[in-house]
């Protein structure tokens, strides 16, 4: 079998046709010895406008059966704490989980985030202890706080792919469906755009499934839209990491598994213990 691998990348290399791959410059502007990157506005723009989808779900006393549990200001200042709970759990879960050994060699670089390794699942770790604290802080409902917070996590989800793709990272495994691209530093093999696929899934459907939820009434059952967010993500990603290309200095693992479809396992198994108990739990009485 390996002895067929080279024939057949060179057949998808040579004769398969492939959609250009759009090189886009990954800094957007150069505002004198400062660049803004593409990953970094992907970023901001998440936050500021999962803000205010997170103000307006809160403002809206319809969805919650009444006043919501904690107030917009409330809101407005948990911002803070879970953007620090963003990169310091998304940047501590990539040193951990995906390349230990280099960080361990190179502690100054575990502070370089400009090079990029961020890492989603060490970031919703972040999250849920900014959660727990801050809903601790200020006496409400951490679970409440954790439905607005994952409602509106799509869509960092969806711009951070966005950005993975401008930036020629993370690309997918060798491929000869019609829409392959070849990525600049993926070699000159066609290959799944799967940050496309992570992006359609992890961000716009997540995003309309919690928003018809939402809609349809789960802020009324805390920590129903949480534990939706964790099942649905975690199945998401694995369909998704079915055509991803394995992170290099980790490849795949036991039984053709990769690292990101191990990690989502116990999100998973989060997700349905929170689903079952928002269920079982008796609903709030202003819904009768």
């Amino acid at each position: 079998m390996r002895a067929l691998r080279p024939r057949r990348e060179a057949y998808l290399m040579f004769v398969l046709p492939v959609i250009p791959y759009p090189a886009i410059n990954p800094v957007l502007i150069h505002l004198g010895p400062l660049a803004v990157r593409w990953y970094a506005l992907a970023y901001i723009v998440g936050i500021v406008a999962g803000w205010f989808y997170a103000r307006a779900i809160i403002a809206s006393e319809r969805l919650w059966g009444g006043p919501a549990p904690f107030s917009v200001i409330d809101f407005d200042d948990f911002v803070v704490w879970i953007t620090l709970g963003i990169i310091l759990g998304g940047r501590t879960g990539y040193v951990l989980f995906y390349n230990l050994p280099l960080f361990a060699s190179h502690p100054i670089q575990i502070f370089e985030l400009w090079n990029g390794g961020m890492s989603f699942h060490g970031g919703v770790l972040g999250c849920i202890v900014a959660t727990v604290l801050f809903a601790l802080h200020r006496g409400i409902p951490m679970l409440s706080l954790g439905d607005v917070t994952t409602a509106v996590a799509p869509i960092g989800l969806f711009l951070g792919r966005i950005a993975n793709f401008i930036n020629g990272e993370l690309w997918g495994r060798p491929t000869d469906v019609p829409w392959a691209m070849v990525f600049p530093n993926g070699g000159p093999i066609p290959r799944h755009p799967s940050q496309l696929y992570e992006a359609a899934l992890e961000g716009i459907m997540l995003l309309v499934v919690l928003g018809l939820m939402v809609r349809g009434g789960a802020l009324k059952r805390p920590g129903l839209v949480t534990g939706a967010f964790a099942l649905g993500y975690g199945v998401a990603r694995i369909i998704c990491e079915l055509f991803r290309e394995p992170d290099p200095q980790l490849g795949f693992l036991w039984g053709g598994l990769t690292m990101g479809m191990l990690l989502c396992i116990p999100l998973m198994l989060a997700g349905v213990a929170v689903l079952t108990f928002a269920l079982t739990r008796e609903q709030k009485p202003e819904d009768g």
